[in-house]
């Protein structure tokens, strides 16, 4: 993980994986990673990490997972088996295992462990939930990961398409960043059409086929005579 100060880099081709140095620091995510590093200091059993589709918030779960040591949670196991160590629970928000979650906390509560909860939005704001799970979550700090600044979003399809073994320029990246939606989650689906389309076509991903999956007209003075 870049330290802090540290420029973000813009030559991110070939980071793959879900390690600590293929996460990309920005002042969007800052305060999310001061607090993974704080770890074991936190003011209590539970970290809750926030953050929209795409936003990394799972990568910094696995590098949490790397540095405490920590199991992912298992909804099949009693509680009190899992918190040998630390546990990382990922998609929080999901439904259907919230009497597991529960037991989770206060079984870490007991046995002096830290667990990690990532999910898309604060558990005070979730609906039909337990009770007792979300007012325990929403008293834990909740840290928010925030909408990607500018730098960070080329630098993110740099790395998804890294992921998947496809190279793009810079003059691609300026394109599309020019006329996307600035979100993680439109990162993260036009990365998936280009890639789509580049293996269907068997081009590269060019500013032609950029502008093929964008559906713009190209412009007169690119038309052939």
């Amino acid at each position: 993980m870049a330290a802090k100060g540290t420029q973000l880099a813009l030559d991110l081709r070939h980071r793959v994986a879900m390690g600590r140095e293929d996460f990309l620091v920005s002042p969007s995510n800052a305060d999310a990673v001061v607090w993974i590093d704080r770890w074991p200091a936190w003011p209590g059993p539970a970290l809750v990490i926030v953050g929209p589709p795409g936003s990394g918030k799972t990568h910094l779960g696995h590098v949490w997972r790397q540095q405490a040591g920590a199991l992912p949670f298992d909804p099949t196991l009693p509680a009190t088996e899992q918190t040998g160590a630390p546990v990382f629970v990922d998609d929080a928000d999901r439904g259907g295992r919230d009497e597991e979650q529960f037991h989770l906390f206060n079984a870490a509560k007991t046995a002096g462990v830290s667990v990690l909860f990532v999910s898309r939005t604060p558990p005070a704001q979730w609906e039909g939930r337990l009770p007792d799970l979300k007012s325990r979550l929403a008293a834990a700090p909740n840290i928010q990961i925030q909408a990607p600044d500018t730098p960070l979003i080329p630098a993110v399809m740099v790395k998804m398409f890294a992921d998947e073994q496809m190279d793009v320029g810079a003059e691609v990246l300026d394109y599309l960043v020019n006329r996307m939606e600035r979100s993680f989650e439109a990162a993260r689906t036009l990365v998936m059409k280009l890639n789509n389309a580049s293996l269907a076509t068997r081009r590269g991903i060019t500013i032609p086929l950029a502008r093929d999956v964008l559906g713009e007209d190209v412009p007169e003075d690119d038309q052939p005579i």
